[in-house]
């Protein structure tokens, strides 16, 4: 037994036999096409990773937990741990709200074994990033409370409506929580409001952050280097899978216009968003957009009204979270014809000789390249050959 043990080796070297059977050398021996051909696949290979028929949750209320303790001084992720989050945290949410555009964000930061609100939910991502960027002034003292931020989170998503998705991501460097009580009972109360945490670890991997994700139905990952922790934060953008037993109802949605100066001539107003500001620079406004309901004038969409409550949206921001229902089926991979015709992608019009992955959509059998495969499924969401085709028709 112990001669065939060290016959087989280590695990970890069978991937690197197995890698280095892929990697070819072409007509010139070099092995940049074949390596660019490994990261191409690897690119298309999160577009298969879709859940279809999979019930979804549109409308998101979301809060990203910040440790802020005195772990994230450390210099293995450059400059700062603090800085490297701060950044990538500015740019989930640019993609979060472009995404979801009909979801809500917040951010909480735990350091000295307290946990505080650095920003409310809200839709603004200019807020923000601006609250983000003010934490990177911010000291970072002492350790975090993982139960102490959880108990905040709860405590402002449980009077959510039940018709949208709860969710907690906690972005921890620490190797220890200071907690004031039992955290299991705080994971019981989070499993019971069906709150999904997920935590996304900056050192090592902790057992109760993995019982926390596999409890409340989250994810749980440790980085090894910014790269990965930009690509485990930019995974909670899509929309997870609803609860079994999320409730249906119906939304009453305003539909507001927007009102520009010459509209409302001779009327001047401040907006139910800055109304309670000590200073505003601009003063009152005659722009804006209007309730339906109640006419109580807001400067940005989407929002809930101030006064009624109705959520107001335009018809743009629902359209963008519709495509997370209905997603665009992947392409097929196909291999380039020898000796055939030249062929163009149907996107872009770069030539397909000289690539050795190419897309075909199934329903129009256009041929697209790898980068337009990934810029159609991540961002267009709409196949230009399927549009091209139906307009023909009309």
């Amino acid at each position: 037994m112990a001669d065939d043990g060290e016959d087989e080796g280590y695990r970890w070297e069978s991937g690197y036999e197995k890698t280095w059977e892929v990697i070819q050398e072409d007509e010139a021996g070099l092995l940049d096409s074949s390596v660019a051909d490994l990261v191409a696949r690897a690119k298309r290979a999160r577009l298969h990773q879709s859940r279809p028929h999979v019930r979804l949750g549109i409308m998101r209320h979301m809060f990203v937990v910040l440790d802020a303790s005195e772990a994230m001084f450390v210099q293995d992720l450059k400059p700062t741990r603090l800085m490297c989050c701060i950044k990538i945290l500015e740019g989930f949410v640019q993609e979060f709200f472009d995404q979801n555009p009909i979801s809500q964000l917040g951010i909480i930061v735990t350091k000295n074994k307290r946990a505080d609100v650095a920003c409310e939910l809200g839709g603004n991502p200019m807020r923000i990033i601006e609250h983000l960027r003010k934490l990177a002034t911010s000291p970072c003292v002492g350790e975090p409370s993982l139960m102490n931020s959880l108990e905040l989170a709860a405590g402002a998503l449980r009077v959510m409506p039940s018709h949208a998705s709860r969710e907690v991501v906690v972005l921890m460097a620490s190797l220890t929580t200071c907690d004031p009580g039992n955290i299991n009972l705080t994971l019981e109360m989070l499993r019971r409001e069906k709150i999904r945490c997920s935590v996304i670890g900056l050192a090592a991997e902790l057992r109760i952050a993995r019982h926390l994700a596999q409890e409340t139905g989250g994810e749980y990952g440790v980085c090894l280097d910014d790269t990965h922790l930009r690509d485990l934060t930019l995974t909670h953008v899509q929309p997870p899978a609803a609860v079994a037993n999320m409730e249906a109802a119906l939304i009453r949605i305003g539909f507001p216009a927007h009102n520009t100066n010459a509209d409302t001539p001779g009327k001047l107003s401040y907006c139910m968003c800055h109304l309670n500001t000590p200073a505003v620079a601009d003063g009152p406004d005659r722009g804006g957009y209007l309730c339906p309901q109640c006419f109580s004038k807001h400067c940005e969409l989407p929002v809930d009204c101030a006064t009624c409550g109705l959520t107001l949206m335009s018809a743009p921001h629902l359209a963008r979270s519709y495509h997370h229902l209905f997603p665009l089926e992947p392409f097929v991979e196909v291999e380039q014809a020898p000796g055939g015709p030249p062929q163009y992608c149907a996107a872009c019009r770069a030539r397909l000789d000289t690539q050795r992955l190419i897309s075909k959509c199934e329903k129009c059998a256009e041929l697209f390249c790898v980068d337009c495969d990934l810029f159609i499924h991540e961002t267009l969401h709409v196949c230009p050959g399927c549009s091209r085709t139906t307009s023909g028709r009309r």
